[in-house]
């Protein structure tokens, strides 16, 4: 019996710790299998979610800026640098206050540029009317009275009112056309447009910017490429004996609809007349041609032509 005894014993022993090594072998076994599946299966419900490593600070910031609504005038066109990469100059750079840029021409107008030269007035198509026919009868341009640069009408004067029907002398063949027909045969790179003096007594406010506007419309259509320049109008003197309701309130009020039709079509605007008027707010009588009141002389041809090359079209 004692023998039998101490087999059991023997026997019983090895069994238990058999078993508690295979339990100890499966819970090993299930924890590294939880521990796997944990770092490399995604969750389904994420699978579209980016996933970003920040620190802290950088998480506030990000909560912060998801919190803040910003107007438009808050919005800067540079973008904050992030304040690990922040050095001491940028930083002393950007604390600095921001330019005033209040006086800083529109992007309608064109501002106050280098002269650029010669070449440039060269390169540009004039239309206008008989206040700006001078360029030529003063033999402004290249070529003088030959020159090709000036598109006007046989009797150089030129109306807003059915603008579109109204023939120019083209230069290059002497033939009578349209003005959109002029554009599609030279597509002119810049072309300064001059008009409304003459009619601006009797036309509404609403023709006006009508028959301008469907001019330019016809222009581009014709010649996409063209950089369109609307020049104000010239002022006139405080009196004019040929043309007395012709005044500079109706010229300032005019040159105002020419401004809003530059804006609205994203062209440019060549502000002319005011290097032309005298401290009085009229046409400086230096430039006035003969005392008529209305048109220039070559004095006031050469100050407007001095105009255009210091404010150029880039």
């Amino acid at each position: 019996m004692k023998d039998y005894d101490n087999f059991d014993n023997t026997f019983l022993t090895k069994l238990l710790c058999i078993i508690a090594v295979l339990a100890l072998a499966f819970v090993i076994a299930v924890v590294a299998i939880g521990l796997l599946s944990g770092e490399s299966l995604p969750n389904a419900n994420d699978s579209n979610a980016e996933t970003f490593v920040f620190d802290e600070s950088n998480e506030n910031s990000t909560n912060e800026a998801e919190e803040t609504e910003y107007s438009p005038e808050s919005i800067r066109d540079t973008e904050p640098v992030p304040p690990e990469t922040v050095d001491t100059e940028t930083e002393a750079a950007t604390s600095e206050p921001l330019p005033d840029i209040t006086d800083e021409p529109a992007p309608t107008m064109l501002g106050k540029t280098e002269d650029m030269g010669q070449e440039y007035i060269d390169s540009v198509i004039f239309l206008g009317d008989s206040a700006t026919y001078g360029l030529k009868s003063y033999q402004m341009l290249k070529d003088g009275r030959d020159t090709k640069q000036l598109w006007a009408t046989k009797n150089a004067t030129l109306t807003l009112n059915d603008i579109l029907s109204k023939k120019i002398v083209y230069p290059e063949s002497g033939e009578e056309v349209s003005i959109a027909s002029a554009a599609e045969m030279s597509k002119p790179e810049i072309l300064i447009i001059t008009l409304g003096i003459e009619g601006i007594v009797y036309i509404e406010e609403d023709d006006f910017k009508e028959e301008y506007s469907s001019l330019i419309d016809a222009v581009l259509t014709a010649s996409p490429h063209t950089k369109i320049i609307l020049q104000s109008i010239f002022p006139v003197a405080s009196e004019i004996k040929n043309s007395p309701k012709l005044t500079n309130e109706l010229v300032d009020r005019a040159n105002t609809w020419v401004y809003e039709i530059a804006s609205g079509k994203g062209l440019r605007y060549l502000d002319t007349q005011s290097v032309l008027k005298n401290e009085s707010g009229v046409l400086d009588s230096k430039f006035d041609n003969g005392g008529t009141g209305i048109t220039l002389n070559d004095t006031g041809f050469s100050a407007v032509l001095d105009y255009i090359r210091t404010h150029g079209y880039k």
